[in-house]
């Protein structure tokens, strides 16, 4: 292994333990959920293993325990996650090396802080490894899994998460990534319009559907608004480390 080898492990793996560290309660709540649901901890693991999209799992099983017809239920968790095919097309300039298999396992690997911390190495002007983006993906991937068996097995010991406050972490969550890019050219208008469609959205369309059309009315403006030399700006800070 060469020594440049050996730092991007580590670079990554520390990545990884910050971005596990913030997502542990997300994952502890997702089993609690599932197995309160009706889904055995088998069935939550397996979820968490295939979907793996800490918010889309949340409204699935909702979903579930209402008998929901599955083409909805599918609909729905393509809703929220469609910011995820806006992560893919964004990181597509880091990751042209990757080869055709690199990318598949990338692409299902990729969520919101991998997609921050790729944004953030490419800016820099670093160049993403498949090492890297591996041992990044994986460090919360993994963990991922045993935190949503956790939460099934431990489930009934959490009680009522907006009691404690568990119900708002994951808004703080996505702030603290959200800000993360607060010096790149037209973030303020962007997400102002973001925010205003999510919200007009969920009033007169419902949930989730405002998180897609608040995304749309966000690239909307940005597709409007003329860019300028600082567009490619790098994010301010650690977008993930500094989340909480």
């Amino acid at each position: 292994m060469t020594p440049e080898t050996y730092q991007e492990i580590r670079d990554a793996a520390r990545r990884g333990f910050a971005v596990v560290i913030s997502a542990a309660p997300f994952g502890i709540l997702f089993g609690a959920v599932a197995v309160d649901n009706g889904l055995t901890i088998a069935e939550a693991a397996l979820m968490s293993a295939t979907v793996y999209a800490g918010a889309s799992q949340l409204v699935g099983v909702e979903l579930f325990s209402h008998h929901v017809a599955p083409w909805l239920i599918v609909l729905s968790i393509f809703a929220v996650n469609f910011r995820h095919v806006l992560y893919s097309a964004a990181i597509a300039k880091h990751i042209r090396h990757f080869s055709l298999w690199q990318k598949c396992v990338g692409f299902f690997l990729l969520i919101d802080p991998l997609f921050a911390e790729s944004e953030r190495r490419g800016d820099a002007g670093i160049r993403i490894g498949f090492v890297w983006y591996l041992v990044l993906g994986l460090s919360v991937y993994v963990p991922w899994l045993v935190l949503t068996v956790l939460g099934g097995v431990l489930g009934n010991l959490i009680g009522d998460p907006e009691a404690i406050g568990i119900d708002v972490l994951l808004p703080i969550y996505f702030m603290g990534l959200v800000l993360g890019f607060r010096s790149r050219a037209n973030w303020l208008p962007v997400v102002v319009a973001s925010a205003a469609g999510s919200i007009l959205a969920l009033h007169f369309v419902g949930s989730p559907w405002h998180v897609s059309l608040g995304a749309l009315a966000g690239i909307a403006v940005a597709a409007l608004l003329p860019l300028d030399g600082d567009e490619a700006g790098a994010p301010v800070g650690d977008p993930v480390e500094g989340e909480a």
